[in-house]
């Protein structure tokens, strides 16, 4: 889940504003303060760094002496066979200070890399092959093809492992690094080989613009099937439209569909939640310095479909703010929840931006269903559990969904 922030200014106000407090003072008065202001201001600007933290709730940041990192540099620069770029040496000693954390959600981005997650985020992927891809049993592989896409019609499975794209080798990168690797200009062409049943399959794959809304309906009779591919800017407001239209054809019978649903902004999970959900709580943040605990209620009067019939599948895929939602809607016994547990991702991640462009992502807290509980690498038990194979998902059998008709 990730809330864009203000930038440091902003916040410090966004969470420390008072309000106005109206002051009648005397001429004399105000001579007297406007001199100490004076004075008071030259000292806080001289030493801002050191009396800021305190002023804003922040621990101050312990100095560290990195000389040591320049002496490599400088030994390297000596005896390197060859030209060193200046540019990526600062970025990767940026990348290697914030993975220093060790946390998986917090790391740093090139000001490239900030555009491409920018437009990930809100399902600005250009021009790909139409697969949704993740980590299982150690391997990052195809969990499904979407319809009308090139790697379906190539043959790509689900369950297949991602080996090479374009010969190179890429089955050790990351779930994001490989996605970049299968990401173009529309039109152009990549060679994927994937790894099914032992044996190397290859594909050769034309880019095509990728057609990634966020919400879409389809209709069994009165059951609404309304699916969530992730939380971004218009996911609330086209959930709300789908669920109005469902109303007024009459349904009484909601399934909500989050299986492959990563996530996304913290204020999408909360329209969606308000669906059902009347100004009660939706999800609870802590963080160990306090600064970004904060309690997030849904709207008031806007719960449409409260009462109404309600199902979520969910699966190992469906993560953070989709968490959030089926999280919500199982504490307050609102949603029967199919299909298989869901991921596990129980922190929430800030976005600080630079102006260079680049982006640092960083775990700021963790969040709390309204029960109290964090899923943090635990997930979400469905109350009716259903499994669904890659076998099965390459057949378009659907035993979740079948599952959630029956119900």
């Amino acid at each position: 889940m990730t809330e864009k922030t203000a930038k440091k200014n902003e916040t410090r106000e966004l969470y420390y504003q008072s309000p106005a407090v109206e002051r009648k003072v005397n001429l004399t008065t105000t001579v007297i303060v406007g001199a100490v202001a004076l004075f008071g201001g030259i000292l806080l600007g001289a030493n801002w760094e050191k009396i800021d933290p305190y002023l804003s709730g922040r621990k101050p940041t312990e100095a560290i002496d990195f000389s040591s990192l320049n002496t490599v540099y400088e030994k390297l620069a000596e005896n390197y066979d060859g030209t060193l770029d200046k540019t990526k040496v600062i970025e990767e000693a940026k990348r290697g200070l914030v993975n220093a954390a060790g946390d998986d959600y917090t790391y740093y981005l090139t000001a490239t890399e900030a555009e491409e997650f920018e437009k990930d985020l809100n399902g600005d992927v250009g021009a790909g092959v139409g697969v949704e891809i993740g980590q299982r049993d150690g391997y990052v592989k195809v969990l499904r093809t979407t319809p009308d896409n090139p790697a379906r019609k190539a043959g790509v499975l689900a369950g297949d492992i991602i080996y090479k794209a374009d010969d190179e080798d890429i089955s050790a990168l990351s779930v994001e690094d490989i996605a970049k690797k299968l990401r173009g200009a529309s039109g152009t062409k990549v060679k994927l080989t994937v790894v099914r049943n032992g044996e190397e399959k290859s594909f050769e794959l034309t880019r095509e613009t990728i057609n990634n809304v966020s919400v879409y309906a389809d209709y069994k009779g009165k059951t609404a099937i309304i699916t969530i591919s992730r939380f971004d800017q218009d996911t609330g407001r086209l959930a709300r439209e789908k669920a109005q239209e469902a109303i007024n054809k009459g349904c009484d019978k909601y399934i909500i569909d989050l299986r492959g649903n990563g996530g996304g902004y913290v204020s999408a999970a909360k329209e969606v939640a308000s669906l059902w959900i009347d100004g009660k709580i939706v999800v609870e943040q802590k963080s160990s310095n306090g600064l970004y605990n904060e309690k997030t209620y849904a709207n008031r009067g806007q719960a449409i479909l409260a009462g109404k019939k309600t199902i979520v599948l969910t699966n190992g895929s469906t993560a953070s703010a989709s968490e959030i939602v089926a999280g919500a809607l199982k504490d307050y016994g609102l949603a029967t929840l199919i299909g298989e547990k869901t991921f596990g991702k129980g922190s929430v991640q800030a976005l600080e931006d630079f102006l260079s462009g680049e982006m640092l992502r960083v775990t700021v807290a963790k969040w709390y269903t309204p029960n109290g509980k964090n899923i943090n690498h635990e997930g979400i038990e469905p109350d009716k559990k259903v499994e669904r194979s890659f076998e099965q998902i390459n057949k378009d059998i659907d035993p979740q969904l079948d599952a959630a008709l029956k119900y």
